[in-house]
């Protein structure tokens, strides 16, 4: 028994010396501190272009409206669970989609700041350039915009999903664990000449959570030794990269729902797949029976709907408004008894034939 529970134990050691060997490589190799990828970096850019000027638009605050603090499992947290300062994001998304085509952001969240420096520069000029013949050169007012994106992070839901699973014997156990919590944000665009709310989309996105380890407690030595170690890792969702890819997918979103309300429109517009039309006929039961009714001419990956080609046939005859598909070539033994009535065009290699042109002939009707 003291030897299996001395295999345990360098097995247990073993493990934590390689836990923390993993926990060093990844602080030695951190790197050097790098620019940071949208989310949803390809679908930004993939936006089409808008097919005009640039629009003006201002973002004032994108606050935090949760009140939720950051989750604790040993103590309260007074730190808030989201970023104060969406803003932020919301500019670099604005500034970013359909590589930087749609929109011009003018700068209101330091707009106090703005007024600072631009009363700066008027009493620089008033001390330098009062002597000109004109006086000092006028300060060109500030560029005004046409839309304000307004909204915020409306919910923050922890724990939503709760599991895991864990094993325990002569007390060595190993345990795994995962949470999932929920960010929401809305965002809608205003009118500033009527203050109406043209548009209001809401996005959200889900913050996976996991926690894995191991622990042994044991007497030894009929109880007069104690070992006691444990050992894991935890790995987590940034919160701040779920708000940034939440909030850069309602910009796309905005642009899409602006397209369909006709407030703009796409310079290319998205490319439609081209759907080969597939005619599906009705399965005959007898073999003697004919059948009677209208095979309808769908797209594929679609139910049959009004207003798509026919097909109408009966016993003797099938009348078809598609485009026909091109006859098979046959041989020619085979070809001379499917089309007795036109010419053969005969392929010298493969000496298969398609039908020609349709012999004329006269009809002579019997005495």
């Amino acid at each position: 028994m003291k030897r299996l529970t001395l295999l345990l134990t360098l097995l247990f050691l073993a493990g934590c010396g390689s836990t923390a060997n993993k926990s060093m490589k990844i602080y030695q190799e951190a790197g050097p501190p790098t620019v940071q990828i949208s989310p949803i970096n390809e679908r930004l850019k993939n936006v089409p272009e808008l097919d005009g000027k640039k629009i003006t638009v201002a973002v004032y605050q994108f606050t935090d409206k949760t009140g939720q603090r950051k989750p604790s499992d040993t103590m309260s947290n007074l730190s808030s669970a989201v970023t104060q300062g969406a803003e932020v994001w919301v500019i670099k998304a604005l500034c970013d989609v359909g590589n930087a085509t749609w929109f011009e952001v003018v700068e209101r969240v330091g707009m106090d700041n703005l007024i600072k420096e631009r009363q700066l520069i008027r009493q620089t000029r008033e001390v330098y350039e009062k002597e000109l013949p004109n006086g000092p050169t006028p300060l060109k007012p500030m560029r005004f915009a046409g839309l304000i994106i307004e909204g915020g992070i409306v919910g923050y839901d922890s724990n939503i999903a709760i599991g895991g699973a864990g094993a325990r014997y002569l007390g060595i156990g190993a345990q795994t664990e995962y949470r999932v919590d929920n960010v929401t944000i809305v965002m809608r665009i205003v009118s500033v000449s009527t203050g109406k709310v043209l548009m209001s989309v809401a996005t959200q996105k889900t913050i996976a959570s996991s926690r894995e380890g191991a622990d042994i407690f044991k007497f030894l030595d009929m109880g007069t030794k104690l070992l006691e170690t444990e050992t894991g890792y935890s790995v987590n969702e940034p919160v701040n990269y779920a708000v940034r890819a939440a909030i850069e997918q309602g910009v796309i979103e905005l642009i899409y729902e602006g397209r369909k309300k006709g407030m703009w429109k796409f310079k290319t517009p998205p490319k439609k797949e081209k759907i080969k039309p597939v005619v599906r006929l009705p399965e005959v039961k007898k073999k003697n029976s004919a059948p009677t009714g209208e095979v309808k001419i769908i797209k594929s990956g679609r139910l049959d709907g009004p207003g798509l080609p026919t097909i109408t046939y009966s016993a003797k005859s099938v009348e078809y408004t598609g485009t026909m598909p091109k006859p098979r070539p046959l041989k020619e033994v085979d070809a001379l008894a499917k089309w007795p009535n036109h010419d053969l065009n005969c392929d010298k290699t493969t000496g298969r034939c398609l039908p020609g042109k349709k012999i004329k002939t006269n009809h002579i009707p019997h005495p």
